[in-house]
């Protein structure tokens, strides 16, 4: 099992990650960004006032971060919340961070801003395991969405989901059930059901 505090630890561990944003004719925008602090659930980074990503995140402030080391994915989606307190939030950044002294000198750092991820929530997948584990967790008062597919009452019982089954995480039952943290979400069961009684569950 993999708890919530494990992901944080990898995402500060790893700090290099990708941040997605929407730009404002709605198109998709990735770049590095380095996760600066966790404070119990809550995620910090910052990024430079001129930067196009800074006016994305003002302008639509839902992102998602990913992060990954060895197979083992983590992905924070959720509001970034700009913080009060610029200056003493970027000192705290910088002596946690000493690196970033050489890439802002001086008071050059205040022309970053800091921001924090507070609601959310985080999705583990963990290919390294046999079958493979996913799991999620909520920052702050977040309500998770369930995804994938699940088997109704229309089951006929045929075992064919069961035998496709890449991860063979299919048990028999009335109906039959997927194990829903060892679910690789591929569809394979849903595209082949005789009885189409898989359902793909939408959040």
């Amino acid at each position: 099992m993999i708890s919530k505090k494990d992901c944080l630890r990898q995402v500060r561990e790893v700090i290099d990650g990708v941040l997605s944003t929407v730009d404002e004719d709605g198109n998709p925008q990735s770049r590095i960004i380095d996760i600066m602090l966790i404070d119990d659930e809550t995620v910090y980074f910052l990024t430079a006032r001129g930067k196009d990503v800074y006016k994305e995140i003002i302008a639509h402030p839902q992102v998602s971060y990913l992060n990954l080391k060895d197979n083992k994915s983590i992905r924070i989606t959720g509001m970034a919340k700009k913080l009060d307190n610029q200056k003493e939030w970027i000192d705290k950044m910088f002596e946690e961070n000493r690196y970033m002294n050489n890439v802002y000198p001086g008071d050059a750092r205040y022309i970053l801003e800091p921001f924090c991820i507070e609601k959310g929530e985080i999705e583990v997948f963990d290919l390294t395991q046999k079958p493979i584990y996913r799991e999620k967790f909520s920052i702050g008062d977040w309500k998770t969405k369930e995804k994938g597919y699940k088997i109704s009452e229309e089951c006929i019982e045929c075992g064919i989901c069961k035998d496709l089954c890449p991860q063979q995480v299919i048990s028999e039952g009335t109906p039959f059930e997927i194990a829903q943290n060892h679910c690789l979400h591929c569809g394979l069961c849903y595209e082949n059901c005789p009885s189409e009684a898989i359902e793909k569950i939408h959040p």
